[in-house]
């Protein structure tokens, strides 16, 4: 009986320390393995390809605004800039199309829309369009001559002088061709629609029936 027990006892430390082994082995085949697989690399963050679609990024931010003041002394403005897509059989076809806003400053202001493909190809199309399309803005110093009503569509806008010190008192669009016909000094309020193409054009009409005030004097 003694004997029996003593054989159990035996083979128990003899399991114990053949399992104790066993782990030995196991550890040191794990820390060789690790030792011989090299770190992983720090993963870089990728920067955005070229051809990213703007999509959302646009909109939330709002069309890009571009001022510029060329060798003829022009000043040109982007007012807008919208991407329409047409569905045709083949798919869907993008197109862009850009409201310029052009001026030499001294009272001659012009406005173009060019569609094209691309945005570069619309812009120059709109400020052709826009060069063509100038016109005389009667002035009185730095502001307008007197109080009128532009309106076209749904769109109108009230444009009232100001004294000197105001400012352009005025929306992006309607702001774009104050300073492109080089009015500084306005008070404005656009109505009902805020479609730039349509304030644009009422601002124009406003300004195009402007009247010349003539000073007679005495002798």
């Amino acid at each position: 009986m003694k004997d029996n027990k003593k054989n159990e006892e035996e083979q128990v430390v003899k399991n114990v320390a053949q399992a104790e082994q066993i782990l030995e082995q196991e550890e040191a085949l794990k820390h060789s393995t690790e030792e011989a697989t090299p770190a992983p690399a720090e993963v870089q963050p990728t920067t955005p390809t070229k051809g990213r679609r703007r999509g959302s990024d646009r909109e939330r931010r709002g069309p890009p605004k571009r001022s510029s003041l060329t060798d003829s002394g022009l000043v040109e403005k982007v007012v807008s800039i919208n991407r329409v897509s047409k569905t045709t059989k083949g798919g869907t076809r993008l197109a862009f199309s850009a409201l310029v806003v052009v001026g030499d400053t001294k009272g001659k202001v012009g406005y173009g829309l060019g569609k094209a493909g691309e945005v570069a190809t619309a812009i120059k199309k709109g400020l052709n369009a826009a060069r063509k399309s100038m016109i005389f803005i009667p002035r009185r110093g730095t502001t307008i001559t007197h109080e009128i009503l532009g309106k076209y569509g749904s769109a109108s806008v009230l444009l009232k002088p100001a004294s000197e010190g105001t400012g352009v008192i005025a929306a992006g669009a309607v702001r774009a061709v104050c300073d492109g016909a080089g009015i500084s000094n306005i008070l404005t309020k656009c109505h009902r629609s805020n479609n730039p193409i349509n304030v644009v054009k009422a601002t124009f009409e406003g300004l195009s029936r402007l009247k010349v005030i003539k000073v007679i004097t005495e002798n």
